[in-house]
């Protein structure tokens, strides 16, 4: 089961002016808003989604994120995610809870933290509409699906990748159905020897190739990046060696696998909610607040991803262990 990717949204407190005198209100009446962030990816067996409320009381905010039932809630909430043909209901998946232990420090409570999940077969001609009822609250959202795509160079009639100095290879694709936002990653997959320990210890390095988005969402348009074979070399000099020089001198060799290339693809809502929340170079930094949740606030979008793994020629291997500035150690 893939990692899924998850998204949290603070709100900020409403500065409520109550009279013409000096003293004012913080905080006001109590309101119940309903956050939610969920993606469908085809790719993924388990659909999760968080589900959380607005908070605003006496005292320190950022204390008060720390306490779970500042943020959860703990019954009275029913959530189900509807799978639609056309105007006709296929299926309704109600979604249970799971609480992981591994969410990393920050201002919210951790390290546990309680999610919604349904496992769900996802159909990419299908849209998924879904219906969190909180008391007498109804919070709704729809979303079609990020379709699959054909990743067609590197072509997958070869089993290696030969990338030479001074060259512009590319990365090419059809744009998927329903998808708008397409980023390219190149993972460089290896292994280590240290000092002292018999077995090899697996690491990659990921070089982003940056973000193209399509003319369209209706999908079979050329798309392509083009890389330069210079900058792979130089990228993994920097990006190999440990940042400590200590680490780095515990390793005595470096060993070769593959080259993975992933295309991450958005869909329209979800671009539309990181072209929203991307850095800004104007003068004004007060950002819109985008969602796509009625009778809410957050995200409930979709997303996809391919790739493709190609082994890497000995002509490539050769230039890798000949990198000397640092010395990479690789010896295959």
């Amino acid at each position: 089961m893939r990692k899924l990717w998850l998204l949290i949204l603070v709100i900020l407190p409403v500065v409520l002016v109550t009279s013409c005198h000096d003293d004012f209100d913080l905080n006001a009446s109590y309101q119940d808003i309903t956050i939610v962030y969920g993606m469908m990816d085809q790719g993924e067996d388990t659909t999760f989604l968080k589900i959380n409320k607005a908070f605003l009381g006496e005292g320190n905010v950022l204390e008060m994120a720390k306490v779970e039932d500042s943020s959860i809630y703990k019954t009275d909430l029913a959530a189900v995610i509807e799978e639609y043909n056309g105007d006709n209901l296929v299926h309704s998946f109600f979604l249970d809870t799971i609480t992981i232990d591994n969410k990393e420090d920050g201002v919210f409570y951790n390290p546990y933290q309680q999610l919604y999940f349904a496992v769900i077969p996802i159909n990419q001609e299908h849209e998924y509409k879904l219906s969190v009822q909180v008391g007498s609250k109804e919070v709704t959202s729809s979303t079609p699906v990020v379709q699959r795509f054909s990743l067609t160079k590197p072509s997958a009639g070869s089993q290696y990748i030969n990338i030479r100095y001074d060259t512009n290879p590319t990365v090419e694709w059809y744009s998927a159905e329903n998808g708008i936002r397409y980023e390219i990653v190149i993972r460089f997959n290896f292994k280590e020897l240290m000092l002292n320990d018999p077995d090899t210890v697996s690491r990659f390095q990921d070089w982003a190739l940056g973000t193209k988005k399509s003319k369209t969402t209706a999908g079979s348009e050329e798309m392509s990046v083009k890389y330069s074979g210079n900058a792979f070399y130089n990228w993994l000099e920097t990006t190999v060696p440990y940042d400590d020089p200590a680490k780095e001198s515990q390793v005595s060799e470096r060993f070769t696998e593959n080259l993975e290339f992933f295309i991450r693809v958005a869909a329209k809502d979800l671009n539309t909610y990181m072209e929203v929340n991307e850095p800004s170079n104007s003068i004004v930094q007060e950002k819109p607040q985008y969602t796509n949740i009625e009778n809410g606030l957050g995200l409930f979008s979709s997303r996809h991803f391919e790739s493709r793994a190609k082994r890497i020629r000995p002509e490539t291997v050769a230039r890798i262990k000949a990198l000397d500035d640092p010395d990479l150690k690789f010896v295959y």
